[in-house]
């Protein structure tokens, strides 16, 4: 690697074959040495999951070109990690998560193995960016939006990244041309109104598909959910210190 090439760690929850993953990866290339540690399965929904009762698998894979990469068993968050300690045995310059096959907007980000895996990224004090697409569809063009993909690496590599925080970053389902800008945003308040459809199998036993519908509980005109809906790519700075600040005073009160 050359001393002056910045190193960015792509992985994802897609898996390591996912159409997101390698136009990630295509973009990134062109600002650094890109190395890539990504599961060899799909992981959605993992949320921050590591895995401890059972052996993780690393295996070179070939398919991104002269790109050095590799194919875990593990979870996204195992992924960030494995890169860090076994792979690279030093700390990129850049983490980057994605392109995920759909929105990780609002508390999404919770659920998110792509959002997870960059929250490692900001616990490892990197500079850290997952990027979500908002659509599910085999046929998304992930390419259309390099520009502003290449914008936002760009920045988090030649500014001041905030400490121990990483960005969420969701592209609404829009042609690349369509889209308005880029916004900085609040986390919406949102949550899935959960339901579950219940089914039997050809035996007899029930079986469960979990559904709902998704919505905002507040709706305010500086959140993601509005950006998106507005035509805007949102950018969210995430942590994970989850502390509810504002309640401490209140609690102290109890006298526990």
């Amino acid at each position: 690697m050359e001393t002056n090439q910045k190193l960015i760690l792509v992985t994802n929850d897609d898996s390591v074959n996912a159409k997101g993953i390698q136009s990630l990866v295509k973009i990134a290339s062109t600002l650094g040495t890109v190395v890539v540690v990504a599961p060899n399965k799909p992981q959605s929904g993992m949320g921050h999951a590591i895995t401890l009762n059972d052996p993780i698998r690393l295996n070179r894979v070939a398919m991104f070109g002269e790109v050095e990469a590799y194919a875990s068993s593990g979870t996204p968050v195992d992924c960030v990690k494995l890169a860090i300690y076994e792979v690279l045995h030093r700390k990129p310059d850049l983490v980057l998560s994605g392109i995920n096959h759909g929105e990780n907007s609002s508390t999404n980000v919770l659920y998110s193995g792509t959002m997870s895996a960059a929250i490692e990224g900001a616990m490892e004090g990197l500079p850290s960016i997952g990027f979500s697409l908002s659509t599910y569809s085999d046929e998304a063009d992930f390419m259309q939006y390099e520009e502003f993909i290449s914008k936002l690496i760009s920045s988090a590599l030649e500014n001041e990244f905030p400490a121990y925080t990483c960005l969420n970053v969701n592209i609404p389902n829009l042609p690349a041309k369509e889209i308005k800008g880029i916004q900085i945003c609040t986390q919406a308040h949102a949550f899935w109104a959960d339901r579950f459809d219940k089914r039997e199998d050809q035996f007899g036993r029930t079986y469960y598909w979990l559904t709902g519908e998704f919505g905002e509980v507040n709706p305010r005109e500086d959140s993601d959910l509005h950006a998106l809906n507005e035509g805007y790519i949102s950018v969210v700075p995430t942590q994970f210190d989850l502390t509810n600040y504002r309640v401490l005073d209140h609690l102290k009160s109890w006298n526990l």
